[in-house]
């Protein structure tokens, strides 16, 4: 079943459109030193099926380590919206929680990535 949600950060000056053409996917959480703090439940979608809506000038752009990864934050509340994941950047990670329903989807079972395992770059 495709659907298109709606999502944004708390404050609300970050919003953005993702479509699912075959449903919402598996829900992961992922175990590397970045995404355990962050504590996010996310779910992947290929770069096309992304749009941010507004609030482009709010994002702030966090990388580290290889520098591949991108991920994105409201500079004005701090929220975790999305990032273009380093396994597979041709894809975006999402803040299932920025979705408009996130209340319905986040009893799920959530999976775990182990981002861990990927190389250290010192």
């Amino acid at each position: 079943m495709s659907i298109t949600l709606v999502g944004r950060c708390h404050c609300g000056e970050v919003s953005f459109e993702v479509d699912f053409p075959d449903g919402i996917g598996p829900l992961n959480r992922c175990n590397c030193s970045m995404c355990r703090k962050k504590g996010a439940v996310m779910t992947s979608v290929p770069l096309t099926d992304f749009r941010l809506v507004t609030g482009a000038e709010k994002l702030s752009l966090y990388q580290w380590n290889t520098q591949v990864a991108k991920h994105y934050f409201c500079r004005d509340c701090g929220i975790y919206t999305h990032h273009r994941r380093r396994s597979a950047p041709d894809r975006y990670a999402i803040n299932v929680g920025c979705l408009d329903i996130a209340d319905e989807i986040l009893g799920r079972e959530i999976g775990m990535l182990n981002g861990a395992a990927n190389s250290v770059v010192k």
